[in-house]
């Protein structure tokens, strides 16, 4: 980042100044900076020389003290650290320790819906032919399906069979399927209603 301090006059690099309280200030220039205490860097392998002997947790203040920000409680590592503050560093405004104006961001897309739950008394829809279909029809029969007959009409591992039970018809459609095991020890499903 640069800032021009007039017309045909070259431009500098900004220089950053780190306080004892861990406060990031931006200047135009170096000897802007140098009249402030503190530990100064004017690029990312400055911060991340700089940082090398700094305990984690300084890390962790450091971002917590630009305004603006999300606080956090740890970075992943040291070097995803340095580059997020840096970056962050990078808009705020010489001298002031403020963050620069920037223009504003688009918004957002609306967050896709989550599939609602199937009401009581409503009927469940399916493609006709689908395997959802195939299972439903097995477990609304009157003595319901075992485990091996719902395996053998979807071509499904005893795993797959119990997850599609427990996650797209109990969760998703949220139709009450019941178990129970039968004298000779087999498992058979059934829709509860």
């Amino acid at each position: 980042m640069t800032a021009n301090r007039g017309e045909g006059q070259p431009s500098e690099m900004m220089t950053f100044v780190i306080d004892a309280e861990n406060n990031i200030i931006a200047f135009a220039s170096q000897q802007e900076a140098e009249t402030v205490q503190g530990e100064r860097f004017a690029s990312q392998k400055e911060l991340t020389e700089l940082a090398a002997t700094w305990p984690a947790g300084r890390l962790v203040e450091i971002w917590n003290s630009i305004p603006c920000l999300t606080p956090v409680k740890k970075f992943t590592d040291r070097k995803s650290g340095l580059a997020r503050i840096w970056k962050a560093i990078q808009s705020l405004n010489g001298g002031s320790g403020e963050p620069a104006p920037q223009r504003p961001k688009k918004a957002k897309r609306a967050a896709k819906r989550k599939p609602t739950r199937a009401g009581k008394g409503k009927p469940v829809v399916t493609r006709a032919g689908s395997k959802k279909a195939t299972v439903l029809d097995l477990l609304q029969r009157k003595n319901g399906a075992t485990l091996a007959e719902i395996m053998k009409a979807t071509g499904w591992q005893a795993h797959s069979v119990r997850g599609f039970i427990s996650g797209a018809l109990g969760k998703k459609m949220g139709l009450t399927v019941e178990s129970a095991k039968r004298e000779d020890g087999e498992r058979v499903y059934s829709i509860a209603g």
